[in-house]
């Protein structure tokens, strides 16, 4: 499924025009992409929980040489699945 597969179910589901329910799931990514980028997590419960975890700076090898390289420290978006979502997912 794509994004505009997305839209086309949530404008069936809703009722909404396809663009409206464009500007619908941009808003709700928009939202998600600002609160992470702020350092918040966002939980919609039921669902599951966006958030930030902080990598460290670590040693790493270059495969092709071999040679030793530092790979720099960053954040990384994660989800974790809430109860309901996980049920859902093992019927």
């Amino acid at each position: 499924m794509n994004k505009t597969d997305l839209i086309n179910l949530i404008a069936e589901k809703t009722g909404l025009s396809k663009s409206q329910s464009q500007s619908f799931l941009d808003a709700t990514l928009d939202i998600i992409t600002d609160k992470l980028s702020d350092g918040e997590s966002l939980t919609l419960f039921g669902f599951g929980t966006f958030k930030i975890n902080h990598r460290n700076a670590r040693k790493g090898r270059n495969p092709r040489t071999g040679e030793e390289i530092t790979i720099e420290a960053c954040n990384i978006p994660t989800f974790t699945p809430g109860k309901a979502l996980k049920e859902a997912v093992k019927k």
